[in-house]
């Protein structure tokens, strides 16, 4: 097997690769590979693996097939909390339709807008292999979709097995329009675990009694914190505890003795969330699509655009549980939605009328127990993490707070602290994302003047990043920069948040690429000591890294994928305050190295 090879024999893994393109070689693999070819008895196996093997590969992959969606962006009139507000939808449906393909399976959605927005579908999480035109941030890679427009998004998912989803990456209308997008084992293949007997997905989200986007446009109005949501939902449903509710609340089958899956996915706006569920355990199998050691915890913590799986045996006096989620909330003194959501994980011979038992909840602000978990993933084998690096690049990451400009009211206008307006940023830039055209079109017609390639490698200067900052230091400057990354290049990444305003856990997330997180922790990074808690040999590999409150982490990946990929915070009224910055990857010398030509139906600006 593939992972037989890789542990015992890690040349004939290379020639296995070769032979099994399920994905393109990583830079430091095809490095490793070329040296292999210069010696003859290499490249007879090469030759005999194909001889052999190439006829079993070509029936696996003609097994791989396109499915094939349309996605109508419409408004929708939906009942929460005793209220009908009437949200933006895709098909009508809140949330969005499931996807569910197999590892090597094509994509192909038509996006059509009959809304009043402009918008973009982000896949979030698919590497999207110079298919960077499909990715779907508004601006970055595309234009929007217009009011009465379409655009078809087209790629192939390969080398990622688990889960991921979907969602508009427009505004805050990801509010109510996002979705799973489930990859099942390639065709021939399983999971690395006893195949479960069920699966289900668990989208948790939040919902407010208003239209998400003026709350957006209301705080960007009076450079305040937006109004907090008004409660959290599991599947689109508030559960039990919040009015006008209860007949709604989901219910998740289980029997005596099986053994489940569920896929949970945190697709709130701004809050990271706490999932339990009352008298069970998780044995955690997956995260961010890639397979992991398997661990057991009572608890989950997922920051919103992480997704975790867990296998959950019914092991139970037959009966219903309360499966919950809550905020953590780790920046002082912020208000936060307090609330907790709930569906029922009901075993079939339970009465319907039985009161569900309810779990016990971490306190909001425990970031011990946030610790202990995330510190407990490790690949499932041994990761192909780069040795050296090319790129270390050291990026803070944190909020601040703009003085009121003169021409502005400051009674309405400046409503941050202190007659203020709240602003965030990395390396004290603070992205400005108001475009005539997107940053990918941009490159690629030679257009000037829409961004530079001079984003700092790190901050402007140096201070103690989780201490008292100097005031000097609250104002960040705007701009529209990127980093120029060569094809092939391994770059290191020092995540380091700020106390400017608050110390806060930022959930980071890098588009086009997973990458491995190699040790995170609390106060300054320090590379004398730091470096030494690097893990080179099983690092989990995620596509979202939950940067510590006063903390850091670090991440490492291969520059494989050209095109512009925009890295942010998750946390969407962040990016709103300008937390984000874009990795523009050069193409490589190869064909299979560069950016494929744009889409006919690109949507124009």
């Amino acid at each position: 097997s593939p992972t037989f090879l890789k542990l015992q024999y890690p040349s004939l893994y290379l020639h296995h690769r070769l032979i099994f393109p399920t994905e393109e070689l990583t830079a430091c693999e095809l490095e490793t590979t070329m040296e292999l070819l210069k010696q003859p008895h290499h490249c007879f196996l090469v030759f005999l693996f194909g001889l052999v093997l190439l006829f079993p590969a070509a029936l696996s992959w003609k097994d791989a097939v396109t499915h094939v969606h349309q996605f109508v962006i419409q408004e929708a009139s939906v009942k929460r909390l005793c209220k009908t507000q009437h949200v933006m939808t895709v098909n009508g449906m809140y949330p969005g339709p499931t996807l569910e393909i197999k590892n090597g399976d094509t994509l192909s959605v038509k996006v059509i807008n009959k809304g009043k927005y402009n918008i973009t579908i982000h896949w979030h999480g698919v590497r999207q292999m110079r298919t960077g035109w499909a990715d779907g941030p508004e601006f970055v890679t595309q234009c929007p979709i217009r009011p009465g427009g379409s655009y078809t998004y087209r790629f192939t998912v390969r080398g990622q097995e688990g889960t991921l989803w979907w969602h508009a990456h427009s505004t805050w209308l990801r509010a109510t329009v996002y979705g799973a997008l489930l990859i099942q084992p390639r065709e021939g293949t399983n999971f690395p675990f006893a195949k479960p007997n069920r699966q289900s997905t668990l989208l948790l989200g939040e919902w407010w009694n208003a239209n998400p986007v003026d709350v957006v446009r209301e705080a960007t109005r009076t450079g305040a914190a937006p109004n907090i949501s008004d409660a959290y939902t599991i599947n689109g449903q508030p559960g039990d505890l919040y009015n006008c509710s209860k007949q709604d609340t989901v219910v998740v089958p289980i029997s005596s003795g099986e053994t489940n899956l569920l896929r949970v996915v945190n697709s709130a706006m701004n809050q990271p969330l706490f999932f339990t569920i009352a008298n069970h355990k998780f044995t955690v199998v997956g995260a961010d699509a890639s397979y992991v050691k398997p661990f057991t915890t009572s608890v989950l913590m997922l920051g919103p655009g992480q997704t975790t799986d867990v296998l959950i045996s019914g092991d139970q006096t037959p009966g219903r549980y309360y499966m919950a989620a809550r905020a953590y909330q780790s920046a002082q003194n912020a208000p936060f939605d307090n609330t907790t959501t709930t569906a029922i994980l009901e075993y079939s011979k339970s009465s319907s009328a039985a009161k569900p038992i309810m779990p016990r909840l971490p306190a909001f602000n425990d970031t011990p127990t946030v610790t202990a978990f995330s510190t407990s993933f490790r690949s499932r084998e041994k990761a192909l993490v780069p040795a050296q690096v090319d790129e270390n690049l050291f990026f803070t990451v944190g909020l601040g707070l703009n003085s009121c400009p003169p021409n502005f009211n400051k009674t309405q206008q400046c409503q941050g602290p202190n007659g203020t307006r709240f602003t965030a940023n990395l390396n004290n830039l603070s992205f400005l994302d108001k475009l005539t055209t997107s940053l990918l079109q941009a490159y690629q017609t030679d257009t000037p003047g829409v961004f530079t390639t001079d984003f700092p490698d790190r901050p402007p200067v140096r201070f103690d990043y989780t201490g008292n900052v100097d005031r000097s230091l609250w104002q960040p400057i705007q701009g529209t920069k990127v980093y120029r990354l060569e094809y092939g290049s391994r770059v290191q990444v020092v995540l380091q948040d700020t106390s400017i305003v608050t110390a806060e856990n930022h959930p980071i997330h890098l588009h086009g690429y997973d990458f491995y997180i190699l040790a995170e922790g609390f106060g300054n990074f320090d590379p004398d000591v730091d470096t030494g808690k690097f893990n080179l040999v099983d690092p989990p590999l995620r596509n979202t890294a939950a940067v510590p409150a006063g903390g850091w982490a670090v991440i490492r990946f291969v520059a494989d994928n050209p095109g512009m990929w925009i890295m942010h915070c998750h946390l969407d009224v962040h990016i709103s305050w300008g937390l984000a910055m874009a990795f523009l990857v050069e193409d490589g010398n190869e064909v299979m190295q560069t950016l494929e030509a744009p889409p006919l139906d690109l949507p124009v600006c």
